[in-house]
């Protein structure tokens, strides 16, 4: 199982990052490459309390539920749907998104276990320090995957 507080996996995704470019083409979805690197972020600004969000009534209701799911399986799989705050309509400075995306990266595994909030997650509720990893790992893989990297 694959841990960003690793280096060796953080060092992974920072690669695989880096092979991406402007023109990238997704293999599946309507986000273009540099939607997905900003969009990438939020979940990381998330996990270190930077974005505040209220847990919503679907995440009490059904939040539990999804997080075994996620955590115990493969993955996220197409299609999920995502928190409104998530969503990048704009487009975004390419390099610029990069080197955030990076930059968080980069954070999340040098700061490990005490860089994550204590704050509940807004869909999953409250968080163990490995299910904010797995959780991360996870979606930026998939996100990954899907630019095909």
């Amino acid at each position: 199982m694959k841990n960003l507080f690793d280096i060796n996996t953080s060092n992974e995704i920072v690669s695989r990052i880096n092979r991406l470019e402007a023109a990238t083409k997704p293999l599946w979805g309507k986000m273009t490459v540099a939607q997905m690197i900003k969009h990438s972020q939020a979940p990381l600004l998330v996990a270190f309390g930077d974005m505040k969000l209220k847990q919503s009534l679907i995440g009490v209701l059904f939040g539990k539920m999804a997080k075994k799911k996620l955590i115990a399986g493969d993955g996220f799989t197409k299609g999920l749907p995502t928190a409104k705050e998530f969503i990048v309509k704009d487009q975004p400075d390419f390099e610029m998104e990069k080197q955030k995306l990076i930059s968080l990266v980069q954070r999340f595994q040098s700061n490990g276990p005490s860089g994550l909030t204590q704050l509940p997650h807004p869909f999953f509720g409250k968080l163990t320090d490995d299910e904010w990893d797995q959780l991360e790992v996870k979606h930026l893989d998939h996100h990954l995957n899907q630019f095909g990297v």
